[in-house]
């Protein structure tokens, strides 16, 4: 047990475990809940920019463990949905000194678990779903649907854009469809290359786009992931989609992008959502990060980017003002994180990032080690 007290992490997504990590290397007694039977290579493709490389730097090797496994693409390329035309072409890697880390992009499965190695294992309790929780003002219960009963010190909720801690603090609010929708698969590497892919590109059209890149250093994967207009009538958050479907939506694109679509076995689909900036992320023992508090379109890939940003400034609040009164520890937090997060919330659900040149220094840039905290 640790004298700085038990935290619970509820939601063991890529912030919920930076928090878990980051924490418990700061001496904190940890315990992250999922509500997922086990681990499981799921999701496909993301891309993490050095502002988030230099955070995971701090967990022990992890950051070089990524960067020998992940692709890393010199430059971001924005084309032309017709006839690939280059709008724009974005250094990423090649300029890594200027960023003073890399640009990577890779298997969001492969990124998770390396990021779970960093957490003593017996920390983190899958099947566990949230059902309720009561904060006494010493302390939190959390009630599980397990009939489990935990109590912590105080808890962070990283259980995402449908967040149940969120409900409670807040009340129920249904998440904002945008009226898009995403297609994603992964193809072989090989065949990506036979059509002369770039390392990483984004093809854009007046109303519609798709993202491509590798996931891996070998370059055996390569991901497919769009933005469109749709509306979603179903219940589920992910469905079965095909190819015929997938090469409907995106007619009169480029061959090259044809290709890709050729190359599709398995094809999915999920709607994009979103919620308005929450006003406050903390109430009495309880905090928020990443998607619980401030969903966004995956626009500028920058969504997961943001939850680590929030599980190392929370990590640094926590540890260095403390724990004794949590209101102006989690305030100092939030005054930290929000106008940044909704910034890159308000562009990332415009989708206009690096479609016309630009300097992206201010995101890729940022260390959140520099920021002064209190």
């Amino acid at each position: 047990m640790s004298d700085k007290g038990r935290v619970g992490i509820v939601g063991a997504g890529l912030g919920g475990v930076a928090a878990a990590g980051l924490l418990e290397k700061a001496g904190f007694d940890v315990v992250l809940f999922d509500q997922a039977p086990a681990f499981a290579r799921l999701g496909a493709g993301i891309q993490f920019g050095p502002n988030v490389i230099k955070i995971l730097s701090t967990l022990d090797g992890l950051a070089e463990k990524l960067e020998s496994v992940s692709c890393l693409p010199d430059y971001w390329v924005s084309r032309k949905w017709d006839d690939g035309t280059v709008m724009a072409k974005i250094p990423l890697n090649a300029e890594r000194e200027r960023y003073g880390a890399p640009y990577i992009t890779i298997h969001r499965g492969d990124l998770h678990q390396a990021m779970l190695n960093c957490i003593s294992p017996e920390r983190v309790k899958y099947n566990h779903k949230l059902v309720d929780f009561t904060d006494d003002g010493k302390s939190v219960t959390l009630e599980f649907e397990n009939d489990v009963t935990e109590k912590v010190d105080f808890l962070i909720g990283s259980d995402g854009i449908n967040s149940r801690i969120r409900e409670k603090m807040f009340g129920y609010e249904a998440p904002l469809s945008t009226g898009w929708i995403a297609h994603r698969a992964i193809i072989p590497g090989a065949a990506a290359k036979s059509l002369g892919a770039d390392l990483n590109a984004k093809w854009w059209s007046e109303d519609r786009h798709i993202v491509c890149y590798y996931l891996d250093r070998n370059e055996d994967e390569f991901y497919l992931v769009t933005g469109e207009p749709a509306e979603w009538t179903s219940s589920v958050g992910q469905l079965p989609s095909t190819r015929d479907e997938f090469r409907a939506a995106f007619k009169g694109f480029h061959p090259m992008v044809q290709g890709y679509i050729d190359a599709t076995e398995t094809v999915t689909k999920w709607p994009l959502n979103t919620r308005p900036p929450l006003p406050v992320w903390h109430q009495g023992r309880t905090v928020l990060l990443g998607d619980s508090c401030h969903p966004m379109k995956p626009h500028m890939a920058q969504g997961a980017a943001m939850a680590v940003e929030d599980a190392a400034v929370l990590a640094r609040c926590l540890s260095e003002i403390g724990t004794s009164d949590l209101t102006h520890t989690f305030s100092i937090y939030q005054s930290a994180r929000k106008e940044r997060a909704t910034k890159v919330q308000t562009i990332s659900n415009a989708n206009t990032w690096l479609r016309q040149p630009e300097d992206p220094y201010w995101c890729y840039g940022d260390n959140i080690y520099d920021l002064t905290i209190g």
